[in-house]
């Protein structure tokens, strides 16, 4: 089961920036550089290359990975800001440079034939039919997380239900936390909660617990329980009364932090044939990238959760900004090289 990426309406002023894009058109004419994807690292990248004198469109699903959280925490400047805020600052600051960001889905990608110079060529098919050609990509497309499959727990995702220390842990502290592990590196986000709070359960049905990880749990007061959960019980509220286990009995939790399956968002982007990383310990997968986020695709950057999972926003906008250096210095490359070939032909003529 894929955890719900906005569960929560976004912002009146996300919506409303939103509603105005969907009114603009794509392009007809070639643009440098399409981004897939408006969260901070795809808003970033573009923010460089637009910045740089480029035409940028960036194609925003309006889905993104942190909508229900309630404010970023943990970036310098932007502590508390709801993400719905934050990212309609940076698509107003994109626009201000000149890129165009643009409400919709990419249905697919791929490389195209290149300019009769050799310079790379990309075509983009929206969900809604609209096409847009590219000199260069810059995959900014997030992840997926996968939830287990236990019954009530989806509906507390990024509320009740947590799974960052740095993102959730402040606003957490001295609750009753009740980690529900999925891996036995789950025994490690134990104590780094535990660190936050006196009062930590681990839910480990399934999962193998070495002698180490049993005996750092006893030192720290950290209570383990093996049996199978039969579900997650919500208070009157909305919020989270405790954790029912087979057999009948409730443990109180307030709070509960999970580490989920994470996979990166491809759908559209089968066709270029990017490769795919396994990460380690069950977390998941990635897409492979080298240095700024460059693939073994020529032409196509990853920026964002979709290349380092464990990224936070500061991070995720960070490796936008790195790409999107590192494509302009590319483009650059590539208008010096056709401007020689140019030099050459007249100086032939």
């Amino acid at each position: 089961m894929n955890a719900p990426h906005a569960l929560q309406s976004q912002s009146q002023s996300q919506s409303q920036s939103q509603s105005q894009s969907q009114s603009q058109g794509l392009p007809a004419e070639l643009v440098d550089l399409a981004v897939i994807g408006g969260g901070a690292a795809g808003l970033n990248g573009a923010l460089m290359l637009a910045r740089s004198r480029r035409s940028v469109v960036v194609i925003d699903s309006g889905t993104p990975r942190n909508a229900p959280a309630e404010g970023i925490h943990a970036l310098l400047g932007n502590e508390g800001t709801p993400p719905a805020d934050y990212l309609a600052r940076g698509r107003a600051e994109v626009r201000q440079y000149g890129g165009l960001v643009v409400a919709g889905e990419v249905a697919s990608a791929r490389a195209a034939a290149p300019s009769a110079e050799g310079d790379l060529r990309f075509e983009l098919v929206l969900a809604d039919g609209r096409t847009l050609t590219a000199r260069r990509l810059l995959v900014a497309s997030g992840i997926r997380d996968e939830l287990p499959e236990i019954p009530g727990l989806a509906q507390h995702w990024g509320r009740g239900l947590v799974h960052c220390p740095f993102c959730h842990g402040w606003e957490v502290r001295d609750q009753a936390i009740g980690v529900i592990a999925t891996r036995p590196a789950s025994l490690h986000q134990a104590l780094m909660f535990r660190a936050l709070t006196e009062d930590v359960t681990v839910f480990a049905p399934g999962i193998e617990i070495d002698d180490d990880a049993r005996e750092r749990c006893e030192a720290l007061g950290i209570t383990v329980r093996e049996s199978p959960i039969q579900e997650i019980v919500a208070s009157e509220d909305g919020g989270i009364t405790g954790v029912r286990l087979e057999g009948g009995e409730l443990v109180p939790r307030s709070v509960l932090t999970v580490a989920t399956v994470m996979t990166p968002r491809l759908d559209g982007l089968e066709d270029l044939g990017l490769e795919i990383e396994e990460l380690p310990g069950g977390m998941g997968q990635k897409i492979a990238t080298g240095f700024a986020g460059a693939t073994e695709v020529p032409g196509v950057w990853v920026a964002g959760n979709a290349a380092d999972p464990m990224a936070q926003v500061g991070a995720s906008a960070a490796g936008g900004a790195l790409a999107g250096g590192h494509i302009q210095g590319m483009l650059v490359m590539a208008d010096a090289d056709a401007a020689i070939a140019a030099h050459r032909a007249r100086r032939a003529a």
